[in-house]
C-alpha cells in the first residue's frame, strides 16, 4: 500500500490513558501494533509519543493521531484523510455514524429521543495539518490524549476547518475485551 508520491505525514499511536485494552490481541496481535501496521501501511512515518511536539511542529507535515482503540482502521481509510487535509489545510476526523439509541437527560428524568441522523462517534484517525499543531503543541505534548476533548479545543479556534470523514465500519472503537471479539469477527481474512 505504501506510496512514495503521498504526501509525507508523521504519526503518534496514542496508546497512553487508555488502560491495558491497547494490549489486547486481535488476529494474534496487539491492538496497538495493529494500530502502528496500518499507519505504516498508510505511508504515515510513526514518532515516538515521548518526543517534544516541536520535533514534528519542525517537519512541517500533517500529524496523525491514531487510536489503538480503532485498531483496524484500514490504512487506505487513514491514507485519504492524510490527502485531505493537505489538500484542503482542514482538521480532519474519521467518525461513525451513531446507531444507539439516544434520549435527552431533563433534571434527572430521562427525555425525547435525539435524532441520530446529526450525531456521529469519533474514530480514528484525527490528522492536524501543521499551522494547527504548531498552536496546539505544549512543552508536555498534546493537551489531551482524548481525542473528542482535543477536538472541543480545535473546533474553539478552527470551526470552520474540521472536516469529518465517515471512516469503514472496520475503523470502529471498543472499549472491552468483547468488543475486541466482535471486531475481530467482522474482520476476519476473506478466505477466497
Amino acid at each position: 500500500m505504501y506510496d512514495e508520491q503521498r504526501p509525507a505525514a508523521s504519526g503518534i499511536i496514542l496508546d497512553a490513558d487508555r488502560g491495558t485494552l491497547p494490549f489486547q490481541l486481535i488476529h494474534g496481535e496487539s491492538l496497538v501494533a495493529a494500530a502502528a501496521w496500518s499507519a505504516g501501511e498508510a505511508g504515515v512515518e510513526l514518532v515516538d509519543s515521548t518526543l517534544p511536539l516541536a520535533f514534528v511542529v519542525e517537519r512541517e507535515e500533517p500529524l496523525v493521531l491514531h487510536d489503538p482503540l480503532c485498531p483496524m482502521t484500514p490504512p487506505d481509510f487513514l491514507a485519504a484523510c492524510v490527502d485531505r487535509c493537505v489538500g484542503s489545510g482542514e482538521v480532519v476526523v474519521g467518525v461513525r455514524p451513531v446507531t444507539d439509541t439516544v434520549k435527552r437527560l431533563h433534571a434527572g428524568d430521562l427525555g425525547e429521543t435525539v435524532d441520530r441522523d446529526g450525531l456521529v462517534a469519533v474514530c480514528s484517525p484525527v490528522v492536524l495539518p501543521p499551522d494547527v499543531l504548531a498552536g496546539l503543541a505544549t512543552d508536555a505534548g498534546l493537551p489531551t490524549t482524548d481525542l473528542v476533548r482535543l477536538l472541543a479545543l480545535v473546533r474553539h479556534d478552527h470551526a470552520g476547518r474540521v472536516a469529518l470523514m465517515e471512516a469503514p465500519p472496520a475503523a470502529r472503537r471498543v472499549a472491552d475485551a468483547d468488543d475486541v471479539r466482535l471486531l475481530e469477527a467482522l474482520t476476519l481474512p476473506d478466505p477466497g
